[in-house]
């Protein structure tokens, strides 16, 4: 076995820390949840959504051992990705409990790289057009997705008024030559958002740029899986529509249900990630135009606070707090 230098391993142990217990951590949510203990499934809960800050954690500290780092990057998508994989499963209706599939996928992949990484490619320059291309196609795809958590807001008020305000939008975004090309935008963003994170990986970082890959690493893979729920989950396999009581898997709930309780940090930091990369974006704009660090710098963070802010007001509406 290689020998490990001390740093990477300690990285390597808060990655794995981050990625493998994952799923069973919500699992002791569920346990004490069923068992009346609000304290113990409160820091279960804590506990699942302190995975993927170790992953990033990891992304923060890492600079000269690329894999590693690539590696800490995609594990922040833990709790994204188990939903994913979780949706797959029921389709395919696996018999494998999703807990030993995710060992499965997540030991060798963690193994191969930690143990025995290989020089990497995608070392070269970030194309600029593609970079410029990518922030228009963001700015585009915000107005849609600024409506959408809107329309989440609303769920403090209630699921009627979810309801009407989401009929509105769908005169709008379920147009047939919208809705198409809205997909089109967004599989975009996925892929050159993935390019780039790609390339920008290799370079020294600063904090904010390593947060900005790691919001984007996960982005990717909750589109993509939010994608798979709306139209081949709901639509193909269930031949239902999506509304409020399958976002918030009624009639169960997301709390007291062991499959759906995924989804309460698949979606806080669906929600939280997808403003504060947009923060990013907005704070890259600012520098480029001559803005005093200090301003950039705290514009940024005001929209991090404020994106964990509104994360937090939607998911209090989908677990059932009303204004």
């Amino acid at each position: 076995m290689p020998r490990i230098p001390d740093a990477a391993r300690r990285n390597a142990g808060l990655i794995l820390a981050g990625v493998l217990p994952y799923p069973f951590l919500l699992d002791g949510f569920h346990r004490a949840i069923a068992g009346n203990e609000p304290v113990i499934a409160a820091l279960w809960l804590a506990l699942a959504f302190l995975s993927p800050a170790l992953c990033l954690i990891a992304a923060l500290r890492l600079s000269a051992q690329l894999p590693l780092r690539r590696l800490a990057l995609a594990c922040v998508m833990a709790p994204t990705a188990y939903v994913f994989l979780g949706v797959l499963a029921y389709m395919a209706k696996s018999p494998v409990p999703d807990e030993v599939i995710w060992l499965i996928l997540w030991v060798p992949i963690c193994a191969r790289v930690i143990l025995w990484p290989r020089p990497s490619d995608g070392e070269g320059p970030v194309p600029a057009a593609l970079r410029v291309t990518h922030g228009i196609v963001a700015a585009l795809v915000s107005v849609y997705v600024l409506f959408h958590l809107g329309n989440h807001l609303f769920g403090l008020i209630g699921p009627e008024r979810h309801l009407a305000v989401m009929k509105l939008g769908r005169l709008v975004y379920r147009n047939p030559f919208v809705e198409p090309l809205l997909v089109a935008l967004m599989l975009f963003q996925i892929g050159s958002g993935l390019f780039l994170a790609w390339r920008w990986s290799a370079k020294p970082l600063e904090g904010f740029r390593v947060f900005q890959l790691a919001s984007g690493f996960y982005l990717s893979l909750f589109i993509l899986g939010h994608m798979n729920s709306v139209f081949v989950f709901a639509r193909s396999y269930l031949h239902i529509q999506t509304g409020w009581d399958f976002a918030t898997g009624a009639p169960t709930g997301l709390i007291h249900d062991a499959w759906n309780i995924r989804l309460v940090p698949h979606y806080w930091l669906g929600v939280f990630f997808v403003l504060s990369h947009l923060a990013s974006g907005l704070r890259v704009v600012l520098a480029a135009h001559g803005v005093n660090a200090r301003a950039v710098n705290g514009t940024w963070m005001a929209g991090l606070l404020a994106s964990a802010a509104i994360a937090t007001l939607i998911l209090l509406g989908m677990c059932g707090v009303r204004l």
